[in-house]
């Protein structure tokens, strides 16, 4: 990368860092930022220091959010009875775009996956249980991604809800197996949802 200079050639680096970004494409950024009017380039350097400065979890779902409470959970539009459990904020965005799902959330922000380390205490499951605890939830819908990995948390899940006469369900086929929810269209997420099969 020395061949456009130090300054470019570290633009590139750390553009390239970020995931789904190559090089290609880095390069391709980083000259459509210098190309940028200052003004924007420094609009675009203070939302994301800003962005990661003030950036926090809800204080309820666990979703990435600049307030104490997410705008889905301070709504008071949103039926509090059911709580959808997904892996990560954007699968969370995924249903918001179906406009189908009226309910809240809970984010786990991953899934178990004993081969690379990660248990139930590295998941947002104890701050779910407190929900199910506190709140007046009926059910809970268990929306992780159709991987191995989702489906054990699934089942985990299920195992630890069902005692507390909390009705269980999870997404139904639609959603391609091994696949992640933030790619799935509108249309197969919904029927998903619509399917759900109580577990």
């Amino acid at each position: 990368m020395d061949y456009f200079g130090n300054q470019i050639g570290k633009l590139i680096e750390e553009l390239s860092r970020l995931p789904g970004i190559g090089s290609k494409t880095a390069q391709r950024l980083a000259f459509h930022i210098i190309n940028m009017p200052v003004e924007q380039a420094e609009r675009l350097s203070s939302a994301i220091v800003d962005a990661k400065k003030h950036v926090k979890y809800c204080s309820k779902c666990c979703t990435i959010t600049d307030a104490e409470l997410c705008p889905i959970c301070s709504s008071p539009k949103r039926d509090l009875d059911t709580i959808m459990v997904v892996e990560d904020s954007r699968d969370m965005a995924a249903y918001e775009r179906t406009k189908q799902y009226k309910g809240v959330y809970h984010i786990l922000h991953g899934a178990i996956s004993p081969m690379i380390g990660i248990g139930p205490s590295d998941l947002k499951i104890k701050e779910l249980l407190t929900r199910l605890s506190s709140d007046t939830v009926k059910e809970v819908i268990l929306a992780t991604n159709s991987t191995v990995e989702g489906e054990a948390t699934a089942m985990y899940l299920s195992k630890l809800i069902k005692p507390l006469q909390i009705r269980v369900s999870r997404i139904a086929n639609g959603v391609p197996i091994g696949g992640d929810l933030e790619y799935v269209d509108e249309v197969t997420l919904s029927r998903a949802l619509e399917g759900r099969i109580e577990l």
